[in-house]
């Protein structure tokens, strides 16, 4: 299943990405998770435990960075679960992966205050001009 609206199941709003479809989105979960504390009812993600061996443990990554923003997350072996949540500005790490840089570059515009990536210059290894382009884009 791609997506699917969950809230006839438990009473709430709830979106989760699961099954064979995580294989063809495995790269955009980071992002997907950050966009999930700006949605009703936020979202799951399951079946991506290939995550815990990417460039860095991804999973673990984004929930950690996540919480440090303030946001609602747990982080299960295969994925997690973040809810709709008030992204507050942090200092959050890259933990030396490229997705996870830009990720939360992203998340840093969705907060309240600044948000300060370590290692950010990893996004050169798919974007070299990444911050670039999300300044030009955010300065208009």
């Amino acid at each position: 299943m791609v997506v699917k609206d969950h809230s006839e199941l438990n009473g709430g709003d709830s979106n989760r990405i699961d099954g064979p479809i995580v294989a063809n989105i495995i790269d955009e979960v980071p992002i997907l998770a950050v966009f999930g504390t700006q949605v009703q009812g936020g979202i799951e993600i399951r079946d991506a435990g290939e995550l815990r061996v990417k460039e860095s443990d991804r999973i673990a990554a984004v929930a950690e960075n996540l919480r440090r923003m303030e946001a609602d997350v747990e982080e299960f072996e295969d994925g997690l679960r973040v809810g709709r949540s008030r992204l507050k500005g942090a200092t959050v790490d890259s933990f030396g992966d490229h997705r996870i840089a830009m990720a939360f570059a992203v998340a840093g515009l969705l907060a309240e205050g600044e948000t300060e990536i370590r290692g950010a210059e990893c996004a050169a290894v798919s974007f070299p001009n990444f911050f670039d382009v999300l300044s030009s884009i955010t300065d208009e």
